[in-house]
């Protein structure tokens, strides 16, 4: 039997307190001829704050370069893919058993996002419905699996599906769009999914210099908008994101529980000649903001307590994307790894310690991300835990053998230590998220290292 003092020590790690880390996501468009690697991209983005990808199909190279990171990733449904996806649920299934299954649970892959601003892309071909009827073959798929609590399925809209979006507080959905966004918000209120939204306080100033004020929309602390609800307003993405709030309430769903995320937000360094706001200086000052924004668990006027995730918006300048010269110009990085301008993507929490970031300078091999792990609740019931242990051993695929009678591990010699030790490489290896702690309530996420002499605890 291990010392007390041991004993001891592993229990202090256990209890704990868990430190109040947010981070942030970010779009990895790949509409470009001079891009890293995806292996790259993984190793540099392991070394920083961003614990969330989201990107813009089902690419194999790129769902398999983030297996065993600890990033989090958002597949998608490409919008002409949508319609072949609503017909039935056997074509969901072919789906997502050829280009998602093959990568789970080795990549930790989060939700999926049916189609991209689907509803307002191109309304004169694309029905409505078919984006509804996709988005629930898929979650019956998902259900069938028992895979519908890990993944979730949503849709990222753009502003154009509101009629207006000011006032924040009198904002509805288009006329045309209603039934459709009805149907939606049910499915995704039923289902606990996030309703997306792209929203761009660019856009609106380019268009507007001369009535909009720039720190309003640089996310700076502006003299603020009132609404005349009485909520006031110091950045305009915040009145945005309320404005879509008030038409979900507008339909109906007012006592209904709806995650917001923000699925796409940026700030171009370049633009066409005459864009004077398209800078360096601007793309800096405003992603610096939103980064800060995503890290402080604030929410909005309208739902101070509510947070709002945040998906930056892009990793890279991408020189094949159509359209103007600033869709061509969102990234923070340039094709070739270097930074366009400074933005700091550092992560306090991280065990990474090494390097500056950037694709053509070494990085440290360290294990990404906030260093987290997986144990038994102190009091936690010994039969629960006894029934843990051997599915973690057994069909949870954990290699035990560290806390057989001959392994480090193996002292104390007692339920609840090797049930830590299993439940802990469950935890690492299918993704750290919090279900993969849960246990039937027996588990528990720490950031101290309950590692103790020579029994070590993976963080990976």
């Amino acid at each position: 039997m291990a010392p007390a003092s041991v004993l001891v020590l592993l229990f202090l790690a256990i209890l704990s307190p868990f430190p109040n880390v947010s981070a942030v996501g970010v779009n990895y468009g790949t509409l470009g001829n001079n891009l890293p690697s995806p292996r790259k991209v993984a190793q540099l983005l392991q070394s920083t704050l961003i614990d969330k990808v989201k990107i813009y199909d089902t690419n194999p190279e790129i769902i398999g370069a983030f297996s065993n990171t600890g990033i989090d990733l958002i597949v998608a449904v490409e919008n002409y893919h949508v319609a072949n996806i609503s017909s039935d649920t056997s074509a969901a299934d072919e789906w997502f058993t050829n280009r998602v299954m093959p990568f789970i649970p080795a990549t930790s892959i989060v939700a999926i996002a049916v189609g991209n601003e689907y509803l307002t892309t191109d309304p004169d071909h694309l029905k409505p419905n078919a984006l509804f009827q996709a988005m629930q073959n898929l979650h019956s798929v998902l259900v069938q699996r028992g895979l519908d609590r890990k993944i979730k399925v949503t849709t990222p809209h753009s502003m154009a599906v509101l009629a207006s979006s000011f006032p924040p507080s009198a904002s509805t959905f288009a006329t045309t769009l209603m039934p459709v966004m009805t149907s939606i918000v049910g499915f995704l209120a039923d289902t606990g999914s996030p309703f997306m939204v792209n929203a761009y306080p660019y856009f609106a100033y380019r268009d507007n210099p001369g009535m909009v004020d720039l720190e309003y929309a640089l996310l700076g602390n502006a003299s603020g908008v009132r609404d005349p609800k009485g909520y006031e307003y110091s950045n305009m993405l915040d009145a945005q994101v309320d404005a879509v709030r008030s038409a979900i309430i507008a339909l109906g769903f007012g006592n209904r529980t709806v995650e917001m995320t923000i699925s796409e937000s940026g700030w171009p360094s370049k633009g066409e000649s005459g864009d004077k706001a398209a800078t360096p200086d601007n793309a800096k000052t405003y992603n610096s903001r939103l980064i800060e924004r995503a890290q402080s668990n604030k929410g909005t006027p309208m739902s101070p307590k509510k947070n709002v995730e945040i998906f930056v918006f892009a990793l890279f300048n991408e020189n094949k994307k159509e359209g103007g010269v600033s869709e061509r110009n969102f990234g923070m990085f340039n094709g070739d790894g270097s930074k366009v301008y400074e933005v700091d993507l550092s992560c306090q929490f991280c065990s990474s310690s090494g390097g500056t970031l950037g694709f053509g300078e070494k990085m440290s091999s360290g294990v990404r991300g906030p260093s987290v792990w997986c144990v038994a609740k102190p009091h936690a019931d010994e039969k629960v835990l006894q029934a843990v242990l051997d599915f973690c051993c057994g069909p949870g695929g954990v290699d035990c053998r560290e806390i057989y009678e001959s392994g480090d591990c193996f002292a104390p010699d007692k339920l609840h230590a090797h049930a830590s030790y299993a439940m802990n490489v469950y935890y690492q290896i299918h993704g750290r998220n919090y279900w993969n702690c849960d246990f039937k309530g027996t588990g528990l996420v720490t950031f101290s290292d309950p590692s103790y002499g020579t029994c070590k605890y993976s963080q990976q």
